[in-house]
């Protein structure tokens, strides 16, 4: 039996959930829906704005880590500790709490990943950029195959450290994220 989660460094953690790609697969949008369905259950006390499904797992036909995030909008910072409590209480555990915005995992055992993961950002309305970049992305395919290879290219380089493979796609998204919101400006 390993340890608790709870009792792992950082570093034992990012060798037991490596970073991994793997190719685009349609069961994405069916989890998504899943987990849309019981956020939507488990926050009906909360008042919840909007549910989307965000990151590599929305984008079509792109490598992707094998974990949905979604992207849960609160119109308060109240009912963001009140929904993340009530997460918490349902087996989603605490990843950051910082600057008006909460994430947390599920799917993450001691044992390594479960058969479902997700990430479920809880933002106050309006702190949405995932959703811009996401639908770019959708939209311009060449955009989201650049993406694709940077993502490929670092995994290797960061498999066991998240926060460096994180940092290293910033500015590409920052980019590209610019250029959604003044297309697509005032979509959300």
């Amino acid at each position: 039996m390993g340890k608790e989660l709870s009792d792992m460094t950082m570093e034992e953690r990012w060798e037991l959930f490596p970073i991994f790609l793997v190719e685009h697969n349609e069961t994405w949008r069916q989890q998504y829906e899943e987990i849309e369905g019981r956020l939507i259950e488990l926050l009906s006390g909360c008042a919840v704005g909007r549910i989307s499904h965000i990151g590599s797992t929305a984008v079509d036909g792109i490598w992707a880590k094998n974990i949905v995030d979604i992207l849960v909008e609160l119109p308060s910072q109240s009912e963001l500790e009140k929904a993340a409590v009530v997460l918490e209480h349902f087996g989603h555990t605490m990843m950051s709490n910082e600057r008006k915005r909460i994430s947390l995992n599920f799917g993450y055992t001691r044992d390594g990943f479960a058969e479902k993961v997700y990430h479920v950002h809880l933002r106050l309305v309006g702190d949405n950029d995932e959703l811009y970049f996401r639908d770019y992305l959708n939209v311009h395919p060449q955009t989201a195959r650049e993406y694709e290879s940077l993502k490929l290219r670092l995994w290797r380089e960061f498999e066991h450290n998240r926060d460096a493979y994180t940092e290293a796609k910033t500015e590409f998204i920052r980019t590209v994220t610019a250029k959604a919101r003044q297309e697509y400006a005032g979509r959300y």
